[in-house]
């Protein structure tokens, strides 16, 4: 299947008088799962999926079958439910460490080997929907935290001297200074509300999605701020990427047999009615979403879906409010520290960045 969509957000900022006046942001496209499919058996997509969605492909697999197993009024069994979780979890580490390592830095020989190494067992537990054997999973476990280790991260401790410490040190860099906002995150408590939608509306709020006119944040940021219930947490570049590790190292922990548990609402599913049914997974970037529709010969009636990505990178979303009216340092000083709070936001597809001074065509 050779599929064509535009995959990139482009964002452009507007600027006056050393403030951000706007921030403009065109989404990316996005596959038309419903007139796509239509009319296909729904099992036939398991095998598809994966090469629709070449980030985070389990979180995917697994929020479809769940949906399409809550719209056929069926019940996964205990073991299938943990085997589900195990992944999505192995998946979100996988994900959150080429998310923090891949593409960021300049690293040595030593790194570069540490980061190889960590890749190899990420994709060993973050590979398949299906279960990973106990020792297989340990094994895998064991050679990240090593690799870990040797770039500079024990647990939630990061080595002063490592590069990563010394990125993060580039992400305080005062060439933004943003406003105060109320944060709002996404939870499982607007599951419903989400997916309700999500079946009603297809499209028109797939791609501009809000609860009750609000866009709340979802990933690792908003997972940290919600679990350390700050009123006001810190949401500069540099505080996003520590909450990376921190979750990096709980998810190490939870996977190792420790006592963190990050599975929590990991997967949930919803049925709607006859043949309809959604389900919520919590991915690396945040709540995915998957609700379809089935006949009666359980083939795909309605199939829509909801990523993170449209929730941050909405056009009214938290990386807007994020930079809208921020003062910035002239030059590529204030480019490069809003590039570095785009990026902090873990886009699931690359980005463009224009600049423009407002009362410019």
């Amino acid at each position: 299947m050779s599929l064509a969509f535009r995959n990139e957000i482009d964002i452009t900022v507007w600027l006056a008088s050393g403030k951000i006046a706007d921030v403009a942001i065109r989404p990316r496209s996005r596959p038309p799962m419903t007139r796509l499919f239509a009319g296909k058996p729904a099992v036939s997509l398991l095998p598809v999926l994966p090469r629709l969605f070449s980030l985070c492909s389990v979180a995917h697999q697994v929020a479809f079958l769940s949906a399409v197993e809550a719209a056929q009024g069926r019940e996964a069994t205990r073991m299938a439910v943990q085997g589900r979780v195990m992944a999505v979890i192995a998946e979100r580490l996988t994900e959150l460490l080429r998310s923090l390592f891949v593409g960021r830095l300049a690293l040595d020989a030593a790194g570069a080997a540490a980061v190889r190494s960590m890749m190899q067992a990420g994709m060993v537990l973050g590979g398949s929907s299906e279960p990973v054997p106990d020792a297989l999973r340990r094994d895998a476990v064991a050679q990240i935290k090593a690799a870990l280790g040797a770039l500079g991260i024990t647990g939630q401790t990061l080595a002063p001297s490592s590069a990563l410490a010394a990125y993060i040190a580039t992400c305080h860099d005062k060439g933004l200074s943003s406003p105060m906002a109320e944060p709002s995150f996404l939870t499982a408590a607007d599951d419903l509300d989400v997916v309700t939608r999500l079946l009603a509306d297809g499209a028109a709020y797939s791609d501009a999605p809000d609860l009750d006119g609000k866009i709340p944040e979802t990933g690792v940021w908003a997972r940290r701020a919600r679990r350390e219930r700050a009123a006001s947490p810190e949401a500069s570049p540099g505080a996003r990427l520590k909450a990376r590790i921190a979750e990096i190292a709980q998810l190490c922990a939870w996977l190792d047999g420790g006592e963190a548990d990050p599975a929590d609402e990991a997967v949930a599913s919803y049925r709607l009615g006859a043949g309809r049914g959604a389900a919520a997974v919590e991915c690396a970037r945040g709540r995915l979403y998957h609700a379809v529709a089935l006949d009666e010969e359980d083939r795909i009636v309605n199939f829509e879906f909801l990523a993170p990505t449209e929730w941050n990178f909405h056009t009214r979303g938290p990386l807007v409010r994020s930079l809208k009216g921020s003062l910035i340092a002239a030059g590529r000083r204030g480019q490069e520290a809003v590039r570095v709070m785009v990026d902090s936001f873990d886009p699931c597809v690359g980005f463009s960045l224009e600049f423009r001074e407002a009362g410019h065509a």
